[in-house]
């Protein structure tokens, strides 16, 4: 890991993902739940927070505070792209203190989500 080292990944979320999602935390909100004229379902926004967890995992990264800012809908069947950069790294014997930033873009490349994070690597 360096300073300005990013990370991508990308996908779309399904019908069956939000339903799923849904029954795991408990949250039916209808806006989750009725379709809109497209026949598509809102993504619960911690859902689409999901996508740099999966970034942070490939790095055995832990998290220990992160920060989130919800800026536009997704739908399910669009394809997000999730991007996260490291800005800060401090090594020490038995971890690596990171703080990132990240961002997830909807196919108009327009941002959906926004954040940052600050955790470890062990090791």
């Amino acid at each position: 890991m360096q300073i300005g080292e990013v990370l991508s990944w990308e996908r779309s979320f399904t019908v069956e993902d939000v339903r799923a999602f849904a029954q795991l935390t408990g949250d039916h909100g209808r806006h989750h739940e009725a379709p809109d004229a497209q026949g598509r379902l809102l993504v619960h926004g911690l859902l689409t927070a999901s996508l740099p967890t999966k970034l942070g995992g490939d790095m055995s990264f832990v998290a220990r505070e992160m920060r989130f800012e919800f800026l536009r809908p997704v739908y399910t069947g669009e394809l997000i792209r999730c991007t996260v950069t490291v800005i800060k790294l401090e090594k020490a014997a038995d971890r690596t203190r990171l703080e990132l930033t990240l961002a997830c873009v909807n196919p108009d490349g327009r941002e959906v989500l926004r954040g940052g994070c600050v955790g470890v690597v062990f090791g």
